[in-house]
């Protein structure tokens, strides 16, 4: 596993890649959330079964995260930020095969807003905030409504932040549950089973 900084208009991004034992089946493209990086236990979980079934995984560690922040900016610059980082491993030739993008929470968001204009062929999303806590008036369902290639969602089974129930009202089909909540820490070992046959179920 290597890691390398990219330049970006935010500051530099690291990008964190994990090759398979073979010729990539295609690339995973993750984020983080915005309390955490690119080390937390569903992510680190799902680039190790991806990889396991011949993808590449990268794993996007966005500017305000490398540069020591703690606090995410507005959504409009995440999008900027991961938008520029997909440009440069376009130009380095590292966006082979059928193209995934997902990340974890406010990643997951980034990816869904993002997929159609950049050419990804499936979205992942992990705990996806379908709205804030306590607060479902305030959905983000028209992220999710938004998103026209294959979409997998893995949603902890008491996420604060909109249960498999709420997302599947949202979007039929596309949940799967597992056990725990939006940290997704209680099962990491489910959600990685999870992703790796949703990414069996796409075209080579």
């Amino acid at each position: 596993m290597t890691a390398l900084d990219v330049p970006t208009p935010l500051g530099p991004a690291r990008v964190h890649r994990a090759e398979p034992d073979t010729s990539p089946r295609g690339t995973l493209v993750l984020g983080h959330g915005a309390g955490g990086g690119v080390g937390s236990p569903d992510l680190v979980a799902v680039t190790g079964a991806a990889c396991a079934a011949g993808w590449r995984v990268l794993r996007v560690e966005q500017p305000w995260r490398v540069a020591g922040k703690r606090i995410a900016p507005a959504p409009a610059r995440l999008d900027e930020g991961w938008t520029a980082v997909l440009a440069h491993l376009r130009d380095d030739g590292a966006l082979t095969g059928p193209l995934v993008f997902g990340g974890r929470s406010a990643g997951a968001r980034v990816a869904c807003r993002t997929a159609e204009a950049s050419g990804a062929a499936g979205v992942l999303g992990l705990a996806f905030p379908l709205h804030p806590p306590g607060k479902p008036e305030k959905s983000r369902a028209a992220e999710l409504l938004g998103v026209s290639v294959p979409l997998l969602v893995v949603q902890g089974e008491t996420d604060a932040f909109g249960t498999p129930a709420e997302v599947a009202a949202v979007r039929e089909g596309v949940v799967r549950a597992v056990p725990g909540d939006h940290a997704l820490k209680k099962d990491p070992a489910a959600v990685a089973a999870a992703v790796a046959a949703w990414l069996g179920t796409l075209p080579a």
